[in-house]
Parts: C-alpha cells; structure tokens; sequence
C-alpha cells in the first residue's frame, strides 16, 4: 500500500476512534499506580467520501473498531508507555461492489526520551497486519508487517503525569513498512467502482 494511500484510509478511519483514544489517555490519573489506563474502547462509525482515493466516485464506508489501551508507568517519575492493540473492520461500498477490511495492529512505545525542555520524544512500534476482500471474500490486498516513527510531546509540568500532555508534531518514520505493502486505492477502486 503506497503512503499516500495508507494516509488518505487511515486518516478518515482512524478520526473518530482517534478521537476517544485521546481523550481516555489524557485523562489518565497522575498517581503511580499499575496500570494508568486499561481501557477497551469500542467506535463505530459511517460517512461517505465523495472523493474515494481522489478518482471522483462516492463511496459509503462503515467500520467497527475495538481498542484495548494500556498505559503504564514502569517506575516512579518517568513517562509511562503506552499500549494499544485494535481490531478495525471496515466496509467500502460504491456503485460497483462493495470491500471488507479486517486489520488487527498494535501500537506501542519503544522509547522516551526526555529532551530536557518540556518535551519528549516517544519513538512507537506500529505493527499487524490488514487485509481486504472483495464480495466473493478473495483477499485482494494484503499489509503485513511494521513501522517505526517519531512523536513529540510537550509534557507540562510533570513527566509522569500524561494528564497534561500535548502532541506538537509528528517526526517522521523511522524504519519504513517491513511487509507486503499493496496499493489499498489500487486494489479497491475496480471493486467498488
């Protein structure tokens, strides 16, 4: 799947459960205790893109996502790590057919760094695997595999308290896809077209 692809489904997709994800991990308590946050939050969710994968046609897209959100400290005083693991299945349907979407993946924190100004970095494991099929249930596209990127946070007062964090920017990747990688656009504009 090219990165403009994975960014443009992600990006409608991922809104909506984004949204809840942040404001259940923000809202973590500051005390110490194990684990902050053990969460599972369910999203489910229905718009139309009047623009599918910038080739013009209308598409309706539904999906259901579970995540189960871990948030732990692993000693006093220092950020806690975050864990997410999601199951998202999702429908594209257009005038020609509709696509499922079954992806699981997890997101997780591989390190903090503290930058000594007030923010941090986090470099986070992305990994799992997503898969789409047509009506016939044949897979048509596969995305296998991991990557690496970059967040900065701004942490307010006090590094082990996520309550106040705030995300200023994301890095960039650091190790691209590791996997099977198909145009999602590519494979799913016959079969909804």
């Amino acid at each position: 799947m090219s990165a403009s692809s994975k960014l443009h489904r992600r990006g409608l997709i991922a809104a909506a459960a984004a949204a809840a994800l942040a404001a259940s991990v923000l809202a973590a308590p500051s005390a110490m205790a194990r684990p902050l946050e053990n969460i599972r939050v369910v999203e489910e969710d229905s718009f139309t893109d009047d623009d599918f994968c910038g080739a013009g046609i209308t598409v309706e897209v539904e999906f259901i996502s579970e995540i189960h959100i871990l948030f732990n400290s692993r000693k006093p005083g220092t950020a806690p790590y975050f864990l997410a693991n999601t199951e998202l299945t999702g429908t594209y349907t257009g005038p020609g057919g509709t696509v499922t979407e079954l992806s699981k993946t997890v997101d997780k924190d591989l390190a903090i760094t503290d930058n000594g100004d007030g923010t941090m970095t986090i470099l986070v494991l992305a990994t799992g695997s997503a898969n789409v099929f047509d009506e016939s249930g044949k897979a048509i596209a596969r995305n296998p595999g991991q990557v690496r990127y970059e967040l900065l946070i701004d942490y307010g007062d006090d590094i082990a308290d996520p309550s106040d964090d705030e995300f200023l920017a994301f890095l960039g990747v650091v190790k691209g896809s590791t996997g099977r990688t198909d145009d999602f656009c590519e494979a799913v504009l016959p079969a909804v077209s």
